[in-house]
Order: C-alpha cells, then sequence, then structure tokens
C-alpha cells in the first residue's frame, strides 16, 4: 500500500494563521496551551487530572451513566464498552474531536477526523501506559443549520435530502429518507460492496427515529471495532455540570469581552468567529434561537419567549437542557463535561479555539492541547501509474490548475517559452543608452525610458502568444493532466472536502477504513497521499 506525503505548509490548501501555528511562530505562542507533541501531554495530563478532578468523581459517574443510557440499544463492542466503564476512573483521559450530522458521514475528513483522534489515543497509550486514553467523537446534535448537512457527493453527483428544519439538528426526525435511498441506490450498482452500503444506510438511516441516533449508529458501526466512543452532549444530566458557567454567561457575559480582545491579537489573519454579548441560545425540539439581553430581559429572538433574570435563572436550575451553547460556548462545555487532553479538528476549528484560552483562563478550565486532523489524498494504483506516465510528481497535483499546466507547458516544450534571458539582455542594452542619456538633457532620458518600456512589454506579449501556441501544439497531454488533476481534486478542491466515503468503500470495501487506521500518523503533521 504505497504512501507519500507533502507537508501541510507546502499544501497550498492551508491559511497563514494554520502555517504559522504549525511553525509555533511566538506571535500564537501566548494563544495555545501547548504544542502537540507526544512529550508535551505529560504536562497536560498533570494540569488536566488536578483541573478535572476537583468533582470529577461526580463528573465521570454522570457522563458514564449518560453514554451507557444513549448506548442501551446500541450493539457496542468489547473494547467501546471496556472504554465507557474506563471513564470511571481518575487515570483516564479522553481525546476528542467533533463533526457536524452530515448525511451518511459527509466528506471523507469526517474519517480523518475519528481515525486521527482514535490513534492518538493508541499512541498516547504506549507512551503513557499507567494512564487510559478514550476516543470520543463529538456528535453536533444542537447545531441548526441544516443546510450545511442534508447532502453528500457521489461520483460527482450531489444527493440531498430536501426537508423543513428548524430546531437543533440531532432531534430531527429522518422521515422521508426511504425515498432518498432509492435514488442514492441507483447510483451504487448491484456488487457486494454496494449492498453492504445499502444495508449500513437502510440500517442507520431507516431504523432510527432522529438524526443523533442514526449518526451514532452509523459511527459505531463504522469504527466500534476501534473503541470510539459517541457523546451526545444533547442531555440535561451532562448540562448540570455546566449550570455555572451558563448563568456566568447570562449574568456577566465576560466571554465577549474576553475572546474580542483576543481576536485583536489575529487582527492580521483572518478572524474564525465573533462572540454575541450571549452566546446561548435557547432550544426546543422546533426552536434554536439567540437569547439576548434588552430592557432588563432576557429575550429568545424571533419569538416572543421572554424572561426577567430570576425567571431564567430558576429555568436554568429546572431545565439546563433549554440553553445551548454557541461556536463560542461549545468548547468550553465539552472541557467541563469531559476528562479532555486534546482536541482534534480541521484548520476552520483550531483557528476559532485559538481565540478562546483567556476565556477558558477566566473561566479556570484548563485548555486543551490543538491538534490538526490529518489530511489524506486516496488515489488508486491506475492513477498513481498515470501520474508516473505524465512526468507528474505529488508536489505538481497539488499545484493550482493554471500554474501546473504553464510549468508543464514549459517542461515539455523543446525550447524556452520563457523569454526572460531576451529580457535581461535588452535591458543590458538599454543600460548604454541611459549612459549615453545622462550626458545629454532630460528629454532625450524620457525617450530612452518610453522605448525601453514599450519593447518589454512588446516581448511580454510575444512570450504569452508563445506559451498560448505551445498550450495548443501540448493540448492532448495537458487535457490528459487536467483530468488526471480533476479527478483526485474535484471541483479544484481537496478531495477530502467533496467526496463521500461510500465512492471508496464500493471499490475496497471494508479494507478502507483498516488501511487509513494503519496508515495516519496524526502527530506527524503532515498531508498524506495514499495509493490504493
Amino acid at each position: 500500500m504505497p504512501t507519500d506525503c507533502i507537508s501541510y505548509q507546502n499544501s497550498g490548501y492551508f491559511s497563514s494563521l494554520m502555517n504559522d501555528y504549525l511553525e509555533k511562530k511566538t506571535n500564537l505562542q501566548s494563544l495555545y496551551n501547548r504544542f502537540p507533541t507526544l512529550e508535551n501531554f505529560e504536562a497536560q495530563i498533570q494540569e488536566k487530572q488536578i483541573n478535572f478532578n476537583e468533582n470529577g468523581t461526580n463528573k465521570r459517574q454522570i457522563l458514564v451513566s449518560t453514554l451507557e443510557k444513549q448506548y442501551s440499544k446500541v450493539e457496542t463492542s468489547v473494547l467501546t464498552k471496556q472504554n465507557i466503564e474506563a471513564l470511571n476512573t481518575p487515570n483516564t483521559f479522553t481525546v476528542t474531536t467533533g463533526h457536524q450530522l452530515n448525511l451518511f458521514s459527509g466528506p471523507l475528513y469526517f474519517l480523518y477526523k475519528i481515525i486521527s483522534t482514535i490513534n492518538l489515543t493508541t499512541e498516547l497509550k504506549e507512551k503513557y501506559p499507567t494512564c487510559n486514553f478514550v476516543p470520543i467523537y463529538w456528535m453536533a446534535t444542537e447545531d441548526h443549520d441544516f443546510e450545511e448537512i442534508n447532502y453528500f457527493n457521489f461520483k460527482g453527483k450531489k444527493f440531498r435530502w430536501n426537508k423543513e428544519s428548524t430546531g437543533p439538528v440531532g432531534r430531527l426526525s429522518t422521515e422521508g429518507l426511504a425515498e432518498f435511498l432509492e435514488v442514492y441506490t441507483l447510483e451504487l450498482g448491484s456488487s457486494t460492496n454496494a449492498a453492504t452500503l445499502k444495508k449500513l444506510f437502510e440500517d442507520s438511516y431507516l431504523n432510527h427515529d432522529n438524526l443523533a441516533d442514526a449518526t451514532r449508529f452509523l459511527a459505531n458501526a463504522l469504527f466500534s471495532a476501534c473503541g470510539l466512543v459517541i457523546l451526545d452532549a444533547d442531555n440535561a444530566d451532562l448540562k448540570r455540570n455546566f449550570i455555572p458557567f451558563i448563568k456566568e454567561e447570562l449574568l456577566q457575559q465576560s466571554s465577549h469581552k474576553l475572546v474580542l480582545e483576543t481576536a485583536e491579537k489575529l487582527k492580521e489573519y483572518t478572524v474564525q468567529v465573533n462572540p454575541r454579548e450571549i452566546n446561548l441560545f435557547y432550544i426546543e425540539d422546533d426552536v434554536r434561537e439567540r437569547i439576548i439581553f434588552e430592557n432588563d430581559r432576557y429575550k429568545v429572538n424571533h419569538t416572543k419567549i421572554e424572561f426577567s433574570e430570576t425567571e431564567i435563572l430558576t429555568l436554568i436550575e429546572n431545565h439546563p437542557e433549554k440553553f445551548s451553547p454557541n461556536v463560542i460556548m461549545r468548547p468550553l462545555y465539552q472541557e467541563v463535561i469531559l476528562p479532555n487532553l486534546c482536541y482534534i479538528g480541521g484548520g476552520g476549528e483550531i483557528a476559532y479555539w485559538l481565540e478562546l484560552k483567556s476565556f477558558f483562563a477566566a473561566a479556570k478550565v484548563t485548555f486543551p492541547i490543538l491538534l490538526l486532523r490529518n489530511s489524506v489524498l486516496l488515489a488508486t494504483e491506475k492513477q498513481a501509474k498515470k501520474a508516473d506516465k505524465l512526468q507528474l510528481n505529488w508536489a505538481d497535483l497539488f499545484s493550482k490548475q493554471a500554474n501546473l499546466v504553464t510549468t508543464k507547458t514549459k517542461e515539455l516544450s523543446d525550447f524556452p517559452v520563457d523569454l526572460t534571458h531576451l529580457k535581461k539582455q535588452l535591458q543590458k542594452q538599454f543600460q548604454e543608452l541611459y549612459d549615453v542619456a545622462n550626458k545629454t538633457d532630460e528629454s532625450f532620458l524620457g525617450a530612452v525610458k518610453a522605448q525601453e518600456t514599450k519593447q518589454i512589454k512588446g516581448l511580454e506579449n510575444l512570450e504569452k502568444r508563445l506559451l498560448k501556441a505551445q498550450k495548443r501544439k501540448l493540448s492532448d497531454i495537458l487535457q490528459r493532466i487536467n483530468e488526471l488533476q480533476n479527478e483526485l481534486f474535484p471541483n479544484q478542491s481537496l478531495q477530502e472536502r467533496q467526496t463521500n466515503f461510500s465512492e471508496f468503500y464500493l471499490e475496497f470495501g471494508e479494507n478502507l477504513i483498516p488501511t487509513l487506521v494503519k496508515q495516519l500518523k496524526p502527530l506527524d503533521n503532515k498531508f498524506d497521499i495514499i495509493v490504493l
């Protein structure tokens, strides 16, 4: 199973903020707790153990009890059961990734996030054998942007689930997905792997009433053999541990001020999220709306629901499940209820976590290590052979298509298409004219400059025409290069952000996930290229 890699920084697909984070630039070091190295987890374990185990026994009991209830109707692997039970002990810690409830897992990076999490727990156990490490997939059941998750791409086609949704997506009924499956299975064919995919979809979505239960079943079917533990934090018992932080947010609104101050330190980059004055939603089955404070009343946006301070504090005590953290508060909620050491996410996620450290410090909650998830390009042997035949390396294929075509045109031409050497010769000749011009009046000097500009521009135009002519002459091979790059980078974007896992499962079946688990090294900070 051949593999190759390219650094994240050289891939061309990561932001300047992520590149600077990976290079440990000094301007960012105050925004995270520890950089993700195996050695740095020793201090992280010690800090989290003290921080979490203050009143931690009850937190662990609530966490385990909640997980046991959520898994009560799920066929669970021995390893996952052991991991859930281990969370009761003070030397057990978690590594967490979070992801939306994308239909049939959405794009490929869903797999990579979870495998990064699983593999890091394995590495940590080898390094720190006296502790236990549990991989957690935090389902984003309280999100409400259904348009972001109601589709997936398969073989260049978008399969969309058309349904109305207004509340938290985890509570959304799966009704109507039988018709969706009929359309999808027409594309799958009749192979053994196609039958497996169809049954997996049926068992996940047609045999469960809501999207949270369906997604839990799917992720468990794919990863229970690796001991993955799946958590739905839309839960009253879990939120009871978060009550003091909900109250603080409503009464003091300190997150707004602290995160804005940190965002100012990131002003040279694109700031990922901006805090609200209150970073909480009010939720019911069909409602998830912002809480706003106006005229001494707490109001639920776009509704007639409102509370006095006394009323909302009473509601928090009796029904904490009606309060949902937004993107600013959710990370804090996670770290309050989990004995967590590390959060694994994509570039966008790590970017908004970097805004939160001072907020965590004020809340007296340990800030986790932040690790960029594995990124992967999957290629078939046929595609790899085609790349070799076209004299393409992986760095070539990661280039922007226009740049790749220009570079390859110049490489494949029998003569220099780049006229830089002629421009230099011309500039040298004009230097002699400038020497003469400097001995006469300024009007002649201006004429020399104008003539030089005109002739340089003429050469540049000829160079463009020459390049265009060579592209026409080499159009057959350039077209094959474009076609290969388009296969590997659909819509000239990363494959992992476009393609659903089922496209590769259809060809490679049950070997797909074990191959990825075997190959991915979460702490290497490399973009893996895996040839299947």
